[in-house]
């Protein structure tokens, strides 16, 4: 039978990431193309045992239906962390739990943008979101992204054009490419979605794995009327497959989501809640993510140091100051299809998986030079074993 899909999905593609990852499940392929955490960073012993305790004393809360707005003990928590950030106002601000950072993204575009609205996305940018994004058939619209963020002359000239109704942002070790954005540009790109009506969605799943450098203060931190939405998760720093995100934002919005999120899901996970409610009560969040900031400043460094050592000198890489990505552009002159002959033939012939920059473009066929490189999910000996590949493969096509 011959399946006629609707037009919000009819144009969405498998995402790269994805169909590389397939590659990855041959235990013979080197994987530097996730965007796990670090395995020996997830706290399994202390999940374990709170996981115990929940089934024990708390099973019929666990393995019920709860509020769609989420466990109410994790979102006075969730709040209290924020407001210790400065992100949460109580005087307006409301906090939803959702199902990871994706769901809290996906219901923000959801709740705000109508077909043909324009949304802009620095670019290159993380693809589930853009996929989320692109299923509302928005006017999705790229703003080069610099190395300390968001080029802030042409996402005046994206405003002035006018029709922008969401401004999404990852400020802090930006995936793809790791980058941070600077204060300076933090202000300015907030004063002017201000000026112009936009909203701005403040994506942040990697802020609290900083491991070098000063703490910036997110762009939430400027907002004192609800024009700013503020995204987070457990994911990068208790575990992914607990699926428990969050949303921050004014309590109008918020009210669209919870209906929007009932539609979608009833609720998140009750149990998953709980154990993140308990993690947090039970053990220093603050001593956790000074242990996994050691994990990935090690992680980090390693393969910097690998590339620095093994590829061709005419490669640029980012050095990022946190997250779990490095992004690596090829000379100039090479094309969007020479780079991915690079990551093809890496996987295919070499049994090393790497990230074509094509998925993170704001469409497909936007020219890169561009590919990701994870560092957090390797061991240290398939980092230096992949990356010494990797660099062979680049000196044979681009010279020392």
């Amino acid at each position: 039978m011959e399946f006629q899909f609707s037009e919000k999905v009819s144009h969405l593609q498998a995402s790269a990431i994805r169909e590389i990852l397939k590659y990855s499940a041959d235990p013979a392929v080197i994987s530097l193309a996730a965007g796990s955490p670090a395995p020996e960073a997830l706290p399994t012993k202390q999940l374990e045992e709170i996981s115990k305790e929940i089934l024990a004393e708390e099973p019929s809360i666990a393995f019920q239906y709860g509020v769609t707005e989420g466990y109410t003990p994790l979102r006075d928590e969730v709040k209290k962390i924020l407001a210790d950030k400065g992100v949460y106002n109580p005087e307006y601000d409301e906090v939803i739990i959702t199902s990871g950072a994706q769901q809290a993204n996906e219901l923000s575009a959801k709740v705000l943008c109508n077909e043909g609205d324009v949304l802009l996305a620095e670019s290159p940018s993380f693809i589930g979101s853009l996929n989320a994004f692109k299923s509302y058939h928005v006017d999705l619209k790229g703003v080069t992204l610099e190395s300390d963020g968001i080029n802030i002359e042409e996402l005046e000239a994206r405003l002035k054009e006018g029709g922008v109704k969401l401004v999404y942002l990852i400020p802090n070790f930006q995936n793809p490419t790791g980058n941070t954005m600077s204060w300076e540009k933090r202000v300015k790109a907030f004063e002017l979605c201000k000026k112009y009506g936009a909203v701005i969605l403040e994506d942040n799943p990697y802020g609290d794995l900083r491991f070098a450098g000063e703490d910036i203060k997110c762009i939430k931190t400027l907002d004192t009327e609800g024009s700013v939405i503020y995204s987070g998760t457990f994911s990068k720093i208790l575990a992914p497959g607990i699926r428990v995100g969050y949303v921050c934002a004014h309590k109008d919005i918020i009210q669209k989501i919870v209906v929007c999120k009932q539609v979608a899901d009833v609720h998140s996970t009750m149990w998953s809640q709980m154990l993140a409610y308990r993690f947090l009560n039970k053990y220093d969040l603050a001593e956790h993510l000074v242990s996994l900031r050691k994990v990935y400043k090690h992680k980090t460094e390693l393969m910097l140091g690998e590339i620095a050592k093994n590829f061709s000198s005419k490669i640029e890489y980012t050095k990022p100051q946190g997250g779990l990505f490095i992004w690596c552009t090829l000379p100039e002159g090479v094309t969007t299809q020479q780079m991915l002959d690079f990551c093809t033939k890496a996987v295919k012939e070499y049994k090393v998986a790497i990230v074509p920059g094509t998925a993170f473009e704001i469409h497909e066929d936007d020219p890169t030079r561009s590919f990701r490189l994870n560092f957090s999910t390797p061991t240290d000996e398939n980092i230096v074993k992949g990356i010494g590949i990797l660099g062979k493969l680049s000196k044979e096509m681009f010279g020392e």
